[in-house]
């Protein structure tokens, strides 16, 4: 009964819970919070003093005692304690506007493939310590699907390549469940790191994840083209220790990202190799749909059709995909109870 009473004044949420970003969908109002998933704690008092965008100025740029973290790494909790205060803070954001005091909503949460019971068990722990009265986990390129409006429920393969912050999900779907798949730990996180170790290896040059994020969105790509765009780029000099400033061209940064991308798109052409026939048959006619931010990255579709000669799409705004598909769950939860990843708990 109280669990009743809580629903009449809580709102349903789906939450793509992402290494690099949350996306938080309320149920009739849509996307309404797209933030960092960074928290910065005060160490010395344990205490937490920002999350969110406010949280993510001050990486690298804080005192000792305080720690800006990421509560999730590779798709996973690394953090329990920052990733509930965090969902604890979007939960309560959402509901502000209502004045509701004790808000216990229903929530619809994605996860990656092939993540164990523990962790599973971490993100529900979660959820439900920061308020949800009851917590549903969806794997990620089934959100995906659903969220591109890909016809899952039929007895046709559907290819999705999910490319997150942590996580590239490779999934081939039929009659609603994940046939064959792949989940990696190489994603728009890993691309950042190597064009950081690239910078440091081939110019002796320092800069920060953020600005190797920057360079990868500003002129990265994946494929050889005549145009060679080139920027600035600030860092430290690590021969002389000063600041310094250089020229770095497009052919750079497809040169440190080449490794990653070849790893993803040889583990796509591996899916489709354990794909049975017939299914390989419809997604050769459907083609190949990416989502996720990764999906953004430049040439990258033409890159994997080079490959697999699969004609590839992009999802219509594919950083929002995800939970964009959370969000089409919850307007009927009962009607689609049979593609959630494990049974649902509830809390009062």
């Amino acid at each position: 009964m109280l669990k009743n009473i809580f629903g009449k004044f809580s709102k349903d949420l789906g939450v793509d819970l992402g290494t690099a970003n949350t996306l938080v969908y309320v149920k009739d109002k849509g996307i309404v919070i797209d933030e960092p998933s960074v928290v910065a704690i005060n160490e010395k008092t344990n205490q937490i003093i920002a999350i969110g965008q406010e949280a993510k100025i001050m990486i690298g740029k804080t005192p000792p005692h305080i720690v800006a973290t990421k509560p999730l790494t590779d798709g996973i909790v690394s953090d329990f304690e920052a990733a509930e205060k965090m969902m604890k803070h979007f939960i309560e954001k959402v509901h502000r506007e209502t004045f509701t005091i004790m808000p216990r909503p229903r929530i619809v949460i994605s996860i990656p493939l092939g993540i164990t019971e523990v962790e599973r068990k971490a993100v529900e722990d979660a959820a439900l310590n920061a308020g949800a009265r009851q917590v549903f986990l969806i794997e990620e390129p089934i959100a995906a699907a659903i969220g591109a409006r890909l016809p899952i429920s039929d007895a046709a393969g559907n290819l999705i390549v999910d490319i997150g912050g942590g996580t590239t999900e490779i999934a081939v779907i039929s009659l609603g469940g994940v046939v064959t798949w792949r989940s990696l730990k190489l994603a728009g996180d890993e691309l950042n790191k190597n064009i950081v170790t690239f910078m440091k290896e081939r110019h002796n040059l320092l800069i920060g994840e953020k600005t190797a994020e920057d360079l990868k969105m500003k002129i990265g790509s994946c494929c050889e083209t005549d145009e060679n765009i080139s920027t600035k780029v600030k860092g430290r000099d690590l021969l002389t220790g000063l600041p310094k400033e250089m020229d770095i061209t497009s052919v750079d940064i497809r040169e440190a990202m080449k490794k990653t991308i070849y790893t993803i798109v040889e583990n796509i052409k591996s899916t489709i190799e354990e794909t049975p026939p017939e299914l390989v048959s419809d997604i050769f006619e459907k083609g190949i749909v990416l989502s996720g931010g990764g999906a953004l990255l430049g040439g990258l579709d033409e890159r994997i059709k080079q490959e697999t000669g699969i004609p590839v799409s992009i999802v219509d705004d594919p950083l929002t995909c995800v939970v964009r598909g959370c969000g089409l769950i919850l307007e009927d939860i009962e009607a689609l109870k049979d593609i959630f990843a494990v049974s649902t708990h509830e809390r009062i």
